[in-house]
């Protein structure tokens, strides 16, 4: 266990060391990449249907009922080159389209209280700290129901982020490859500080898609809600995110949100109303 929300600066002096080939340290992949292709180191909103209508509809009439409240417009919420212009909003979006200035260090950076399968202070131990307040009472509440979790991978820097991307790049032969298992520098949610890898002993603390199936998985896709993260990238979703399936993927985007996006089984950027495309 670590000291309770002690903060650490990106700026901090704090040298990374080399992962442990038989710990999760190897576990610090990139967004959306397991743990063996690691290679360097943003109220519910109830529906709104028309009682008058008793049609059912389809989801993305669901998901745009719902979003209206806190809709995203790229018109005044980035700039012309997608760029968002507030990188520091609890329902930041960072994908393929829309990315974090470059410059973006959140400014309250804490280390929540939880467990980590590795002992050196780097700042993938990091969140914001009302992520990582919300965090620890997540894993309070898995270890009451017997469950236990592991904290992989919190907040990476962009610099950090281009360096696995460059990795990528020569593992793989090209960067639309690399892309496929890494995101783009400033296209990664770990920069926004929110974003928390987890796993489990059960599939030795590797970021891998055979977490959703065991106890630990099942238990964060039907609770994390609770605590104001989803799992961001969910099944049969790649058309929407364009990132495969991650159980181990938990982003903070607060209760009420979370609740609805849980709810209506809709991912954020159709909770944001940016899909389907207008």
């Amino acid at each position: 266990m670590t000291d309770n929300n002690t903060p650490l600066n990106e700026t901090t002096q704090i040298e990374e060391k080399a992962p442990s080939s038989n710990t999760a340290e190897a576990a610090d992949s990139e967004d959306h990449q397991t743990a063996q292709n690691e290679t360097v180191d943003a109220g519910t909103i109830p529906p709104e249907a028309d009682e008058g209508d008793k049609d059912t509809p389809d989801q993305s009439d669901t998901a745009q009922a719902n979003v209206n409240p806190h809709s995203f417009n790229p018109e005044t919420d980035a700039t012309a080159d997608n760029v968002l212009k507030d990188p520091s909003s609890i329902l930041a979006l960072a994908n393929k389209t829309y990315s974090l200035p470059a410059p973006y260090v959140p400014n309250d950076l804490v280390e929540p209280n939880v467990d980590f399968p590795f002992t050196e202070q780097l700042p993938k131990r990091l969140l914001r700290q009302v992520a990582a307040s919300a965090l620890e009472e997540l894993f309070a509440a898995a270890e009451a129901d017997g469950i236990e979790l592991f904290a992989i991978s919190g907040y990476r820097s962009y610099d950090r982020q281009e360096a696995i991307f460059a990795s990528n790049v020569t593992r793989y032969g090209s960067e639309e490859k690399a892309n496929t298992v890494s995101a783009y520098p400033g296209e990664s949610e770990h920069q926004t500080g929110l974003a928390m890898d987890v796993s489990a002993a059960s599939v030795g603390n590797a970021l891998v898609e055979e977490l959703g199936e065991k106890p630990e998985g099942i238990w964060l896709e039907e609770n994390a809600h609770r605590f104001g993260f989803i799992i961001r990238y969910q099944k049969d979703t790649q058309a929407i995110t364009e990132y495969q399936y991650e159980p181990w993927h938990l982003r903070y985007v607060g209760k009420e949100p979370a609740l609805a996006m849980f709810e209506q089984d809709i991912t954020l950027e159709e909770y944001l109303g940016v899909y389907p495309p207008e």
